[in-house]
């Protein structure tokens, strides 16, 4: 943001600044370029499923790249059709005035539709079928990837090894610690220094003790670097 200083921003503007290419997201979030580009910038006849934080250079800021990290659950993990997204979407949209629909924790799917939770107790509304009720079990994997504490503080934690249940929330990325680069969770440990120091034969053994760390944060960080680049290569 030019003329305002990262420090004098609040945690929720933070979450708005312009901060990744779209090369990196796609990196980040292991999706073809091609494929974020649809979501970010649409396509022909469609509009883009995401609101760019800066679309001159397009960049993405760190509550976009949350969004397209919905979007991948719903798209590659879920396997629905983009028409039911873009429906599910718009439905909510226009029935709840919600600002990012994709990052509502009340916001759900089966697999089969779009589902919006209006209170725990209330029963799921059906937003691919243009808001029929319909009662089914929610079962969201990703979305368990993206914490918000009470101070509002939110991070991401990627997936370094495979999408899949019990990966471990060593690796996070959040835009009040290191402008939103990966470090170490609970820490302002950069995942790329971490790597750089391995890769000019550092032993991570040393790395651990020297950064108060255990082996296995230090071999995440390298193993999550080395996944990165290998994505942009």
């Amino acid at each position: 943001m030019p003329g305002i200083e990262m420090r004098d921003l609040t945690k929720i503007e933070l979450l708005a600044v312009p901060t990744y290419t779209p090369a990196e997201a796609a990196r980040i979030l292991s999706v073809g370029y091609s494929t974020l580009m649809y979501w970010i910038a649409g396509r022909k006849h469609h509009r883009a499923l995401i609101r760019l934080a800066c679309t001159n250079p397009p960049e993405l800021s760190f509550i976009n790249l949350l969004e397209c990290h919905a979007l991948k659950a719903l798209t590659v993990r879920y396997g629905l059709r983009m028409r039911q997204v873009r429906r599910g979407l718009e439905t909510l949209k226009q029935m709840f005035q919600t600002d990012h629909p994709l990052l509502d924790d009340r916001f759900e799917t089966d697999g089969v539709d779009l589902f919006y939770r209006e209170t725990a107790e209330s029963a799921p509304v059906n937003l691919s079928k243009g808001g029929q009720l319909a009662l089914k079990e929610i079962v969201d994997l990703y979305l368990e990837r993206v914490v918000r504490d009470a101070d509002g503080l939110v991070k991401y934690y990627p997936f370094v090894y495979k999408d899949r249940r019990g990966e471990p929330k060593i690796i996070s990325m959040t835009p009040m610690i290191a402008a939103g680069r990966s470090v170490i969770d609970g820490t302002g440990i950069s995942t790329a220094v971490i790597a750089s120091r391995f890769a000019a034969r550092e032993d991570p053994k040393a790395l651990a003790k020297e950064y108060g760390r255990s082996e296995q944060e230090i071999w995440e960080a390298i193993r999550w670097e080395g996944e990165y680049r290998r994505a942009a290569a």
